[in-house]
């Protein structure tokens, strides 16, 4: 079946992958990579109670979720774990102008383009005006707007559905190994995007290769 549309994630695919700063920020408080990801953002793997999960799904402010984070870290770690200080560190990674002119590139061709991301409410105001939303894309959907995240299945169906596609008429590229096989669980293709942008090329590559 031929492909109609592409659907991208959001960090991590147009802008710098944040894993690779969580690393050098778990070392420095003498942390595993795994304990301060889990702690702040929980199993990203799965779709659970999490606080930061009931955040992306628009369930919990910002607020209620530093205090629930930082309640629960406190049992377990010396230091409660902020969420706040996290992001702060974690915020501002470059656009990555190869996926941004892949992206338009493959709207040119006549193909459909969407958007899927987990994210909360909060960071619209500085997400949104990184990209030209309306110029890349047919469709936009936020996990925090419509209640679900990846990688429940309903939230990619939901995607399709947008955009007019069946599983098998489209290809997802996202730089969670977790949402990559949620995607490929409802039938979609799939890209996984390495966290370095040396693997950008390689990435663009595969879907390339997918589109032929």
């Amino acid at each position: 079946m031929a492909i109609r549309a592409v659907i991208f994630d959001f960090g991590g695919v147009f802008v710098d992958s944040p894993f690779t700063t969580v690393a050098h920020e778990a070392s420095a408080r003498g942390l595993s990579v795994e304990d301060l990801t889990m702690a702040v953002f929980g199993d990203y793997a799965s779709d659970t109670d999490h606080p930061w999960h009931q955040l992306e799904r628009g369930e919990m402010t910002m607020e209620e979720t530093r205090d629930r984070i930082m309640a629960a870290s406190a049992l377990i770690h010396e230091t409660p774990l902020d969420p706040f200080e996290l992001l702060a560190v974690l915020a501002g990674g470059g656009v990555r102008e190869d996926f941004v002119s892949f992206c338009a590139s493959v709207r040119e061709r006549g193909m459909k383009t969407g958007l899927l991301t987990n994210n909360a409410r909060e960071f619209e105001e500085f997400w949104h005006p990184v990209l030209p939303l309306e110029d890349l894309f047919d469709d936009v959907v936020d996990s925090s707007r419509v209640g679900l995240r990846k990688p429940d299945p309903a939230i990619y169906h939901l995607a399709l559905e947008r955009l007019g596609v069946e599983p098998a008429e489209s290809i997802f590229v996202d730089d969670a190994p977790g949402n990559v096989a949620g995607a490929e669980m409802v039938g979609m293709s799939a890209v996984l995007v390495g966290p370095e942008r040396t693997d950008v090329p390689s990435a663009i590559a595969a879907v390339e290769a997918l589109l032929r």
